[in-house]
């Protein structure tokens, strides 16, 4: 695997509460991870110790496949709480002062960059009479100064409306897939980080419970009816003979999930029983990303 984010056992102290606890995370080159979790769960803390902003109390990283991480690091764009912009200057000035603080030499740096974010047109516009939106994409416009390879973003799209919600998915979208920049993003809006994720990772109390890709998560959501027998063969052949069901698996022992006449399920379980099949259970399952997560999370999962 070729991995742009690899750590192992990352914890973070503070006082007597531990923020991060023993995270081992794997963000492969190309990917778009979204990182799931509650307010207070950690995440904004682990960012912070992947950019260099913390140091971890425990655990070892590697950045580019390198143990050499600040040098590693300029090759890192993050945009962690609200960017820092002087309200009172343009977009246009902003972005000029940061040009030179970065000892960059190209001056049309600063308009090729407000053109990529869709800021082009908002160059001689003062921050303080920016919208939410415009000024997330300042943040991004500052994180890619520097053209990195890799992108960390902490809740990007909290508090933007819909337009402006899309505004950022399809920028993040443009920079994975044509300036091949991988991505670590926070976020609570599930519905919406579901539309760009290809991997997720979820924190739980400090603590990285699971890493799956997002392939893995619609199975999981995946509306279906589960059947649990005593003999899966016979109930699979009275299942394509008698029903016609063609779309199901058998994920484990006794276990098979049916995708299909979910609205006649009566129908398979009278089929299965006439059939001489010891019908332990059968029951309707699945449930929409929201629903999935916070039975994950255990309630609410606004980061």
């Amino acid at each position: 695997m070729d991995y742009v984010l690899k750590t192992e056992g990352i914890s973070k102290i503070y006082g007597k509460h531990t923020v991060v606890d023993h995270v081992s995370m794997h963000v492969e080159k190309g990917n778009i991870y979204g990182f799931i979790g509650k307010n207070g769960a950690g995440k904004t803390t682990f960012m912070r110790i992947v950019a260099g902003l913390a140091a971890p109390a425990e655990g070892q990283m590697e950045l580019f496949g390198s143990k050499e991480l600040e040098k590693q690091r300029v090759r890192i764009g993050t945009l962690i709480e609200q960017p820092g912009l002087y309200e009172t200057m343009t977009a246009r000035d902003n972005m000029e002062i940061i040009r030179r603080n970065y000892g960059i030499t190209e001056k049309n740096a600063v308009d090729e960059i407000l053109e990529f974010v869709g800021l082009s047109q908002a160059g001689k516009k003062k921050v303080k009479n920016f919208s939410l939106g415009m000024k997330q994409r300042m943040g991004i416009a500052i994180a890619l100064f520097r053209n990195p390879d890799f992108l960390i973003l902490d809740e990007p799209i909290n508090g933007l409306d819909p337009e402006g919600i899309k505004e950022i998915r399809d920028l993040l979208l443009k920079l994975n897939q044509e300036k091949q920049i991988t991505i670590l993003i926070s976020s609570h809006i599930l519905g919406e980080l579901s539309k760009i994720a290809t991997n997720y990772g979820i924190i739980k109390d400090g603590a990285l419970i699971e890493e799956f890709p997002a392939e893995e998560l619609k199975a999981r959501c995946r509306r279906c009816q589960k059947l649990v027998v005593d003999d899966v063969a016979r109930a699979v052949a009275i299942l394509e003979d008698k029903c016609h069901i063609t779309s199901y698996d058998v994920p484990e022992n006794n276990l098979i999930r049916v995708f299909e006449s979910l609205d006649a399920s009566w129908v398979l379980n009278r089929e299965l029983i006439q059939g001489g099949i010891n019908l332990k259970e059968s029951y309707l399952a699945g449930q929409d990303l929201e629903g999935y997560f916070m039975d994950l999370l255990g309630g609410e999962t606004h980061a």
